[in-house]
């Protein structure tokens, strides 16, 4: 079987298309790569809408906690201390047997058992907590001085909000923000090791590469490959998010602009 013809039966595997059964034997470096490569695809799922949802409810966590209103605020404050406080690979586990037994009483409940939806709620959760004390501190480190300029030009409520917190907001987030990124993407790779199941083995890049890893008995070149694909994949994430930085930071000067860099983070 030529590589072209790998990469045509297994690319989109990942996702249902294609060749239904793995390799059993006679493992090629393009097999790897391709099947790791499939696998990908629910990684960036995951990242992508999950960092999407959970920057919204990141945002009311923020402005919830800020808040002067008592039961607002615990509330933020008790959902960032959740999932802040708990492992990641506990909340998938203990999210997973809750949908389970949910799906018993009704089958409303199903589609929360697979790993598309009910990962997919505790992924969005867990990076809202975090980024909505990112944003949290972001607020707090607003100058007052822009908030007092704003209310000297008559800027109150929603307009003020829209046209001086939340952007300033950002503006000083951001880097913390791009940090998150880049690790909810990594922390995608616990989904199909922490209870849900991968349907047909239908798994993510890490589940691909461990299924080679047990098969070759040689973990150094399914692990290395997929390695460079999460590597190039950060080094996307960068680059968009230094697009987005430059975009927040274009009314500054330009000695006064800060050069994003790469500083993941390796402890949670």
């Amino acid at each position: 079987m030529s590589c072209w013809q790998t990469v045509q039966d297994y690319a989109l595997r990942a996702v249902g298309i294609g060749e239904r059964l793995l390799p059993r034997d006679d493992f090629t470096l393009c097999q790897q790569f391709t099947l790791i490569g499939s696998g990908l695809i629910w990684n960036v799922y995951f990242a992508i809408v999950a960092l999407a949802l959970g920057f919204f409810l990141a945002t009311a966590l923020a402005m919830g906690k800020a808040s002067r209103i008592i039961l607002a605020r615990k509330a933020a404050e008790w959902f960032i201390l959740i999932f802040r406080g708990s492992p990641l690979f506990i909340q998938f586990f203990f999210a997973y047997f809750a949908f389970l037994s949910l799906k018993g009483s009704s089958s409303v409940f199903d589609p929360f058992t697979a790993a598309w939806l009910g990962a997919l709620i505790v992924l969005f959760c867990n990076t809202a907590a975090y980024s909505g004390e990112i944003f949290y501190g972001a607020l707090r480190a607003i100058p007052r001085g822009d908030m007092e300029a704003a209310e000297a030009y008559g800027l109150t409520g929603w307009t003020k909000f829209r046209r001086i917190t939340f952007p300033t907001m950002l503006r000083l987030a951001w880097p913390a923000y791009t940090n998150e990124a880049i690790f909810l993407f990594h922390a995608t790779t616990l989904v199909f090791f922490s209870g849900f199941p991968a349907w047909q083995q239908k798994g993510d890049a890490l589940y691909y590469a461990s299924y080679f890893a047990d098969k070759t008995f040689n973990p150094f070149v399914p692990y290395p490959i997929l390695a460079g694909y999460f590597i190039l994949l950060t080094l996307c994430i960068v680059g968009l998010f230094a697009a987005a930085s430059k975009r927040l930071n274009r009314h500054l000067p330009r000695e006064s602009q800060k050069r994003m860099r790469l500083r993941p983070n390796f402890m949670r």
